[in-house]
């Protein structure tokens, strides 16, 4: 029997960055084409933006793109999207109250709880928080934020191939916080949100030293660790894996893929961006376009 190769979106980001490059380089890769068929959303066709140069109408231009993108994908006529960056000074200056793809992906979509994921073949991390100062997180890493965030990375890895998740949650100070000698956070939110979940059914432990835990999921004691802020899951993901890890949102009614870089506006225009990881971002999204057929 033969099976019709999906359709995937891929859009070309903040069109004076790298993406339009990356995508064009990743839609014309052999194993993408492959894989998927390859249908690339940008700005119109002669639009014109000098690389390198931050603007409110490129901005205004990936915004454009994406929503496209995602009216197809809701209606079906692709069956995944991969996106390539955008710029978030970019898009405030084009006056989107968005910080980037992820919260504008849940408008979009109208999706109750998302999650960032990082996919890599050595290790996988789901960020309980995102784009938050530092200082604020602590803040915002309440219980119900901690339950939503459990709860779609128990439901959702299970797409990946991962049918029974071993979750394990990063603490989020020093030594997950020393028995409060070093912070109070594990002992008075992360410690009750890990035992609510087992409860509910969810394979999590925790929370654990963020300077070990990660180790320990990537010689396979954990399918995936979830970390309480940006840098801390980010930067043993982008060590291990960078270039070839993939950005995933997790939640949302339709799939969605993306680079574990940004604009790059420094090399744009130059013709030597590196598109590996456009590459198996677009291959992630057939591949889960295929199965989601099944």
């Amino acid at each position: 029997m033969i099976t019709r190769k999906p359709r995937i979106a891929i859009t070309v980001g903040d069109p004076a960055g790298i993406g339009p490059e990356v995508a064009r380089k990743a839609a014309d890769d052999p194993r993408v084409c492959d894989a998927c068929e390859v249908v690339i959303y940008g700005p119109p066709a002669g639009a014109r933006f000098e690389p390198g140069v931050l603007s409110a109408e490129a901005g205004r231009a990936a915004y454009d793109a994406i929503c496209a993108a995602v009216r197809d994908a809701q209606a079906g006529a692709v069956g995944g999207i991969a996106t390539a960056p955008v710029n978030k000074l970019a898009f405030a200056r084009a006056g989107l109250p968005w910080k980037g793809h992820t919260d504008l992906l849940a408008d979009l979509t109208g999706a109750a709880r998302v999650a960032m994921m990082f996919w890599s073949e050595p290790l996988k991390v789901v960020l309980a928080t995102v784009h938050v100062p530092l200082a604020e997180v602590p803040r915002v890493l309440t219980r119900e934020l901690l339950d939503g965030i459990m709860d779609v990375a128990a439901r959702e890895l299970p797409r990946f191939g991962v049918t029974a998740p071993r979750l394990a949650l990063a603490g989020v100070n020093p030594h997950a916080g020393e028995h409060g000698l070093i912070g109070v956070e594990e002992q008075r939110v992360l410690g009750p949100a890990v035992e609510a979940a087992r409860a509910r059914g969810i394979d999590i432990q925790g929370p654990f030293p963020g300077d070990t835990i990660f180790v320990r999921a990537v010689r396979g004691e954990f399918d995936a660790v979830i970390a309480c802020y940006h840098d801390q899951g980010l930067i043993p993901v982008k060590l291990l894996a960078f270039g070839t890890a993939v950005n995933v949102t997790l939640g949302l009614p339709i799939i969605r893929t993306s680079v574990d870089h940004g604009t790059a506006f420094d090399i744009a225009g130059k013709g030597v961006a590196d598109p590996s990881s456009m590459i198996e971002a677009t291959l992630l999204a057939a591949r889960l376009a295929m199965s989601k057929r099944s």
